[in-house]
């Protein structure tokens, strides 16, 4: 038992940009309450809807607290309690000969079911690496984004989160904040008392876009146009901070030519908007001071994403924003953390490691690998996978395929989860895992400069165990002899950080443990003076690095791969482009299965334009047939002018098995790939919809 009564230090390990330190109060060795810690200064003692009713997870009467072992059909969810030795010996069994035989045959599946640095790829890494067991490219999220960043700022960093109240002018691009990260919404609130404009540039009327002073409805995946138009306009104009290009930016000559393609008329063309608001959006962005932008993941889900986040990267440089520290653009600044990967993850235990790695699977393609008997496409056959830390059957594109990828009676499936989910239902070995209050972490975060660590509040809920220890059982039972699998959670979190860095020169890891948490050092105005982390040093409007890989070394504008522009002849099939972003008490998958956040919700819906719902003769609250080659699912519209004409938005993920269908929005998107950083395409997807019952 950690503690019988009092208030244990914990940190919200969910994937949200805010990475909250949390108070759990404890009574009896139970957590009766979870709140946030006014003393930590990005949480302030706020929580979202969803976190501050953590105990409702934790405790649900469905928390899975035993190991079990299929007995049904796969898909059936159907299984019988084992013992953990019993659980051990059965993953060893199965696992050992296809190590032996091909270890490559062997994947892991995992994201950001929790950001803890050590419950999420440290001896798990360890164990898939001391076997040979294929690579997962984790690129579901954000990795068009990074990669954008990378190629211009040299890294995921920005402007720190504090700073945004005293912005002047905040663009809120593809996101929204109230329902994805609402400490940066309380800052842009407290900027706008304080005289502050908020322009909102999103396909929907989100949550947030209605309470901004302007909001800007462009076509999905059209952001790196509307970027260059605002280039376009200010070089024109004579908005740019030369001094600043000079000295702390490449690549400028050739951006101006890049941007002269893209006059504010071409522009309006392609977003679907006006030519006049593309010239104010510049001429606000270019004369205010300081002007600040808060970029989010949503508006890199299409073809083009990498080369959107590249350009609208490229704006707070063209004015020299970053001079002040309300100034400049945060979409992550998880690169400030400085994490020890190699030593967390350990990728020198793999067999041959440097010279030969196994092969890589994209996890935004799981479908296609899994569905595949094996070949040079993809490699080996894909023998046996364990899923932890996601839900890829509810959360992966195409997800029909997932799941009859996942039906194959050839395939071992281990799933480490709290809840029998939608994936869980395809396991051959489900196991017990502990959520945050029940187990030691460290986290980072990307919405913040802190780093933080989180104690066990209470035991373990049944026969629960850590992630940690879970892959060091199954390593124990397969014999695996390499001591750094069996190192513990302490002597893993004291390896995460670079405490040599400069920006944790005034901590160490027992000062992590005194304090809570650590804020690296960085200036209050990073790149006041340039200092990018790039090969030049500056902020790299051009590429080199994306030259020699045979890349666009400039950013530009690459249409959405359904669309008009694309694939006229599918777009005249399906003329609606649907996006899903999350719901406001959702995150991804995760609080689906917690009753008092759904109910509110009531059941999966569609929003439409009443333009579109009038043509098609689709009322509100009517049930609707959403489709295309991929799929269909059934929803219920929501007829409303929050959805722009030609853009319909199904709000997600829900739990496949607790749709009225059986099916959620992912059955229609595509396991197609982001120009930069091999991502997911989630909202480059065309769709019809029609009333129930009608014939197609």
């Amino acid at each position: 038992m950690k503690i019988i009564n009092g208030i244990v230090n914990a940190v919200c390990p969910h994937d949200c940009p805010d990475t909250c330190a949390l108070r759990v109060v404890v009574e009896n060795g139970k957590a009766i309450k979870v709140q946030g810690d006014p003393d930590h200064p990005p949480t302030n003692g706020v929580l979202c809807t969803k976190v501050s009713r953590y105990t409702e997870r934790t405790y649900h009467q469905d928390r899975l607290t035993q190991p079990m072992r299929r007995v049904g059909k796969k898909g059936e969810g159907r299984f019988e309690p084992i013992t953990w030795d019993e659980a051990f010996r059965l993953a060893a069994e199965k696992l050992k000969p296809i190590a032996a035989r091909d270890p490559e045959a062997i994947v892991p599946y995992s994201y950001a079911g929790t950001m803890g640095l050590v419950q999420g790829e440290s001896i798990a890494a360890r164990f898939f690496h001391t076997l040979g067991a294929s690579l997962l490219d984790r690129t579901i999220c954000a990795t068009a984004g990074v990669t954008g960043l990378k190629y211009t700022y040299g890294a995921s960093v920005g402007m720190h989160l504090e700073h945004f109240e005293n912005s002047k002018l905040i663009l809120i691009w593809g996101s929204n904040p109230i329902v994805s990260s609402v400490h940066f919404w309380t800052r842009a609130q407290e900027a706008r008392r304080r005289g502050a404009k908020l322009i909102a540039i999103d396909p929907y009327r989100s949550l947030t876009a209605e309470k901004c002073d302007e909001h800007i409805a462009l076509q999905p995946g059209t952001d790196a146009a509307l970027a260059l138009g605002m280039m376009h306009v200010l070089i024109r104009d004579g908005l740019i901070d030369d001094d600043y290009v000079a000295r702390y930016t490449e690549g400028f000559d050739a951006l101006k030519q890049r941007a002269a393609e893209y006059p504010p008329e071409r522009v309006a063309q392609i977003c679907g908007i006006d030519a006049e608001v593309v010239t104010r959006l510049a001429l606000e962005y270019g004369t205010t001071k300081p002007a600040s932008i808060r970029l989010n993941y949503g508006m890199q889900r299409t073809r083009g994403g990498g080369n959107a986040v590249r350009a609208v990267a490229c704006l707070p440089s063209l004015i020299g924003a970053w001079r002040d520290p309300a100034g400049g653009l945060l979409l992550s600044v998880s690169g400030f953390a400085n994490v020890d990967g190699a030593a967390m993850m350990r990728p020198d235990l793999i067999p041959g490691h440097p010279r030969r790695l196994p092969r890589t699977i994209n996890m935004s393609a799981i479908g296609d690998a899994l569905c595949h008997p094996g070949d040079d496409a993809f490699g080996p056959k894909i023998e046996a996978l364990i899923v932890y830390n996601s839900n890829p059957v509810a959360v992966a594109p195409e997800s029909d395929k997932v799941a009859r990828g996942f039906a194959r009676e050839d395939l071992f499936t281990i799933v480490l989860e709290h809840f029998q989910t939608d994936t869980a239902d395809y396991a051959d070995l489900l196991l017990p895992a502990t959520t945050q209050l029940e187990h030691f972490d460290v986290h980072k975060a990307y919405g913040h400069t802190y780093v933080m660590v989180n104690q066990p509040a209470i035991d373990p809920i049944g026969e629960s165990r850590p992630n940690t220890a879970i892959f060091r059982g199954i390593a124990r039972a397969m014999g695996l002899e390499e001591p750094a699998l069996y190192d513990t959670d302490e002597a893993i979190a004291r390896q995460v950080f670079n405490w040599d860095h400069p920006s944790f020169s005034h901590a160490d890891f027992d000062t992590l443990i005194r304090d809570r948490w650590v804020k690296a050092r960085v200036a209050e105005a990073p790149f006041a003076q340039g200092g990018f982390p790039t090969p030049s040093g500056k902020c790299e409007f051009y590429s080199k690095r994306l030259e020699a890989e045979g890349l666009d070394p400039l950013p530009d504008y690459l249409p959405p791969r359904e669309s008009t522009e694309s694939a006229p002849a599918l777009a005249a099939r399906y003329p609606l482009t649907m996006i899903s972003p999350p719901a406001r008490n959702f995150l991804n998958s995760s609080f689906v299965n917690v009753d008092s956040l759904r109910s509110p919700i009531g059941e999966p819906r569609l929003d439409i334009h009443p333009d579109d719902a009038a043509a098609r003769h689709i009322q509100d609250g009517q049930r609707i047939r959403v489709f295309n080659d991929r799929g269909q699912i059934e929803l219920t519209a929501r007829v409303t002018d929050r959805a722009r004409i030609g853009v319909v938005v199904g709000l997600s993920i829900w739990w496949k098995k607790l749709s009225a269908d059986g099916r959620n929005t992912n059955e229609l998107t595509s396991q197609a790939l982001t120009d930069l950083g091999r991502a997911a395409t989630f909202y480059d997807c065309l769709v019809d919809v029609m009333p129930l019952g009608e014939a197609a």
